[in-house]
């Protein structure tokens, strides 16, 4: 496929407009590039700590160290980081399932939680498989005030009590003094809502723990190093196949957090009694240390990525959040595209500019999980990596894609330039 002059030229110039905005993110990735070396350092991380374990795993100092890196880095007590947890639901299951009893609430204080999600909680599913629902524990949800503001200001630069319904959360938690878990979800999701900064989730926490002593448990997925700290949660939880993966890690998950959650979880995740002594590591160490240690520089090439595919779709009339210019929370960019048809297109041209997969054409299809058909950009060397460049969105009104990730900055500008001159060639982007 010919790259148009007219596009070229417009990634150029967008490329010039956002030199100061790459410098802050290049700034950022710097610092925390800081914390993750020296977290290494103090665990005096060596090439014996990459040898494999089997069986039982007892005893395993490479598994051990890496626990104890995350838990540093993210600042928080403790943590487990585990090749065998299979993506960021499956480590949110294990969280709440670890937390919660029959007759406890989970509430929800960011509105709906991520689709896939539903089922865990029992929003959507058949009832006996398995769903919180089944056990006994209640779901509430508050949504959020706004996610639009009259003044056009962005969401970030507002306080959380002009977002989050603190009056509402007040009420739940005086309402119901079975209230275990307040759940906050950090990144959008297949909504069209702000991802929370760090500081608007810390201002929701310090406001919930005068209240309560409930577990505040932030889905922390697609956020890892994209700010100078992550949330001060009693637990946080994410994928190793999105940010602090950094595109190396084939598989797994972590939970970071107090002492007394992680220590629930370790037992929800292998059995009471055991709980984080075990679990053999198979020879996956070495590229979840080497993935974590790349983590802040990737995640710092997927900002650029997603800036810069901000500011070329806005100059063409789309609507982008956040906007081109603005501080981030999470390497996901929103694109209003108006259409399936654009959706499709916009995907395609993802996919003819990856580098795995290239010749495949991505169609809508029926995935588990979802209650939309969803279509997915996904060349990736690792199979639904999102950090990774990739794109996706559920077909359905208001026909927005939700575009992230890239290894390198190089090859996600190419990724986008691929996708409009896909949506340029099928006369459904008009470029001056």
């Amino acid at each position: 496929m010919l790259i148009s002059d007219k596009i070229k030229k417009l990634a150029a110039e967008a490329e010039a407009a956002l030199s100061g905005r790459f410098a802050e993110i290049d700034r950022v990735s710097g610092i925390r590039t800081e914390q993750v070396i020296e977290a290494f350092q103090a665990e005096r991380v060596s090439e014996a700590v990459f040898m494999p374990s089997t069986g039982y795993g007892y005893d395993d100092q490479g598994r051990e160290k890496l626990d104890r890196i995350y838990a540093s880095v993210f600042g928080t007590e403790a943590a487990f980081v585990r090749h065998s947890i299979l993506s960021g639901t499956h480590a949110l299951t294990i969280g709440l399932f670890g937390l919660l009893r029959p007759g406890d609430t989970l509430l929800a204080v960011t509105g709906k939680p991520y689709d896939t999600l539903d089922s865990v909680i029992g929003i959507s599913g058949k009832c006996g498989d398995g769903s919180l629902r089944d056990f006994g524990i209640n779901y509430r949800q508050i949504d959020l005030l706004k996610t639009e503001f009259p003044d056009e200001s962005p969401a970030y630069a507002h306080p959380a009590s002009d977002i989050i319904d603190f009056d509402s959360i007040k009420a739940a938690l005086a309402s119901d003094k079975n209230v275990k878990v307040i759940f906050i979800q950090r990144s959008k999701g297949y909504l069209d809502r702000p991802t929370l900064t760090v500081s608007q989730i810390n201002e929701v926490i310090s406001f919930v723990r005068e209240l309560s002593g409930a577990f505040v448990v932030v889905d922390n997925c697609y956020g890892e190093f994209t700010e100078l700290s992550e949330p001060n949660a009693d637990l946080l939880i994410g994928s190793l196949i999105k940010n602090p993966g950094g595109g190396i890690a084939e598989s797994g998950g972590y939970l970071a957090g107090n002492r007394k959650a992680i220590e629930l979880c370790g037992c929800r995740f292998s059995c009471p009694g055991i709980g984080l002594e075990g679990g053999a590591t198979l020879g996956t160490t070495r590229n979840m240390y080497k993935g974590f240690f790349m983590a802040p520089h990737i995640v710092a090439q997927a900002l650029k990525t997603a800036s810069l595919a901000a500011y070329i779709f806005s100059s063409l009339g789309c609507r982008a959040e956040p906007s081109a210019d603005s501080p981030r929370s999470d390497i996901i960019q929103l694109l209003h595209l108006g259409s399936a048809e654009k959706l499709c297109a916009f995907c395609r041209g993802i996919q003819k500019g990856s580098a795995v997969d290239s010749f495949v054409t991505p169609e809508p299809y029926a995935m588990p999980g979802y209650s939309d058909q969803v279509i997915m950009a996904a060349g990736a060397f690792t199979q639904g990596s999102s950090i990774e460049l990739s794109a996706d969105a559920p077909i359905r009104p208001p026909y927005v894609v939700y575009f992230q990730g890239g290894l390198t900055y190089e090859h996600s500008k190419f990724g986008v330039i691929k996708a409009l001159q896909e949506l340029y060639d099928e006369k459904l982007i008009t470029v001056v």
